[in-house]
């Protein structure tokens, strides 16, 4: 890629206070018209902050945005929409039960006659994806729940294209895609460019920046430390920037074997909410001192099979047996109990009360536990030093027991989570997307230490859509797809595409052919 000089957006000295914190000081950063500018940085380095001062969501407390040459002041997101700034959230922002277009036009339908014309936004919207090549026009009538996250994703992208949108920023977009997905995100946003749109791609991933971008802006505690050229700097020297120091992106071989099974799995079939079978004849055993890999594209199965093991979903059918005995009807109280933590997929849904202290929170799951209570009392100043241990020893920002959750940036609340799983004197550890949103310096420190609780003859059960995190922690992995494991494979006899084909839901063979794996567990070649 490469564009113009001419600057499409400059953020001129922009600083955004939140009390006395100084979330954003005097940045500067510069996106080129027709190219990618990736921003990259630590956890509660400032980019959310900087990207809603940019998108309207925040006023700066000082500074200039200024928009093809003109300052703008954006009082919401319409405004910024409106100067042709765009948004693609994280988390989709769609309606499930409405249709591809009725998504697309929400709140910018076009009417004839004092209804919606939808021959006209049908026009408009293939004629966006005749542009760009898209191919979501296919799927105009259909509801976004039937769709996958790749198509979703698309569907976000040409949300914003319809309504004018020059500048996009994509918020980090490949965190629930297949490998080959993240592929073919990378030729929209080339494209985008080529067509001469700008546009500000976040994300954690250094190789992916590298690849995608032309210009890599870092970030850390608030400041720009630099902009770098993609083509001529090095994931080392980008992770310096970031994190001021040197890290390590290799793992030393284990030094140990795996010990007895400790978790086994039989014939589990568990049903969603909606009654909706989800998994589907599962088998899987894990051992003391093992890390079992579940891979696959998120809403495969992977939730309800991680709550039925940890006892927060019923199974219909299955049993489930840990250290020897059958745990199938225990409660997840009971399950803690025995030594089963949980790091959650969903940090704020299910990991943390946002309202309440870090202190309180630190006491979720250990509410009848020693010596956090006894006797049914709780021992508050046992709780607070649990709070406090998992603030310093997982360099949770700020560094105050006290302060809401809610306050926190995500990566900050999920490092703290993880703290507080991981330091519950677990003997089975099920981690759930365990590094979601985690920076780089953060994601060693985690890695290293389920490293070394495996080491110490823990077993883990590690769930992620992160292959190189999974091929870099698990002894053995299960491929996930439509309910049920495609293949169990050896992570250092597998490749990324491999793993990528087989999260699609396609066999690989030892020729290299692939044949499709249908969901009754047939094939056809």
């Amino acid at each position: 890629m490469s564009g113009t000089r001419t600057p499409a957006v400059e953020l001129d000295s922009i600083t955004k206070r939140f009390g006395d914190v100084v979330a954003n000081d005097e940045v500067n950063l510069t996106l080129r018209k027709g190219t990618v500018h990736a921003l990259v940085g630590e956890n509660g380095a400032g980019k959310t902050t900087l990207m809603s001062v940019l998108y309207g969501l925040y006023e700066p407390t000082g500074g200039t945005v200024r928009i093809d040459g003109r300052d703008r002041s954006f009082d919401s997101p319409r405004d910024a929409i409106d100067a042709g700034v765009g948004m693609i959230h994280q988390h989709f922002m769609l309606v499930d039960t409405m249709t591809v277009l009725q998504n697309i036009v929400l709140g910018h339908e076009p009417t004839s006659g004092g209804t919606i014309d939808e021959t006209s936004a049908k026009s408009d919207i293939e004629a966006i994806c005749d542009t760009y090549d898209f191919d979501i026009d296919q799927y105009l009538d259909t509801r976004i729940e039937e769709l996958g996250v790749g198509v979703q994703q698309r569907v976000e992208i040409v949300k914003s294209l319809y309504r004018g949108a020059d500048t996009l920023i994509l918020d980090e977009p490949t965190a629930v895609l297949t490998p080959q997905e993240v592929v073919s995100l990378f030729e929209v946003m080339e494209t985008l460019a080529n067509e001469g749109h700008s546009l500000i791609f976040i994300t954690h991933k250094l190789d992916e920046a590298m690849e995608a971008a032309d210009e890599i802006t870092v970030l850390r505690d608030g400041a720009a430390v630099g902009t770098v050229d993609a083509d001529s700097t090095s994931r080392e020297e980008l992770a310096r920037m970031m994190v001021g120091r040197d890290v390590l992106f290799d793992f030393q071989e284990r030094s140990t074997s795996p010990g007895e099974v400790s978790l086994t799995v039989d014939s589990l079939y568990v049903e969603d909410d909606r009654g909706l079978e989800q998994v589907t004849n599962i088998d899987l055993s894990v051992r003391e001192g093992e890390v079992l890999g579940i891979a696959g594209v998120e809403g495969n199965g992977q939730s309800e099979l991680v709550e039925a093991i940890t006892g927060l979903r019923d199974i219909e059918s299955g049993a489930i047996t840990y250290q020897g005995e059958d745990i199938t009807s225990l409660s997840r109280r009971e399950r803690i109990g025995a030594g089963i933590t949980l790091v959650p997929e969903d940090r704020q849904e299910q990991g943390l009360v946002l309202d309440y202290s870090l202190v309180k929170n630190a006491l979720l799951g250990n509410q009848t536990i020693a010596p956090y209570a006894n006797n049914q009392l709780l021992n508050w100043d046992a709780i607070r030093d649990h709070a406090e241990n998992i603030v310093q020893k997982y360099d949770v920002q700020p560094p105050n027991p006290d302060a809401e959750a809610s306050s926190l940036s995500g990566g900050n609340q999920q490092k703290f989570i993880v703290g507080r799983e991981l330091e519950h004197d677990p003997d089975l550890v099920v981690a759930t997307h365990p590094t979601r949103g985690v920076d780089i310096g953060s994601i060693e420190f985690l890695h290293d230490r389920l490293r070394e609780m495996r080491d110490d003859g823990l077993a883990i059960v590690l769930v992620s859509s992160k292959l190189d995190e999974i091929q870099k922690l698990s002894d053995r992995i299960c491929v996930m797809y439509e309910g049920e494991f495609v293949d169990t494979v050896d992570p250092d006899d597998v490749t990324e595409r491999d793993l990528g084909l087989l999260m699609a839901g396609q066999k690989v063979e030892d020729t290299g052919a692939t044949a499709e794996v249908h969901p009754d567990g047939g094939e056809q070649s």
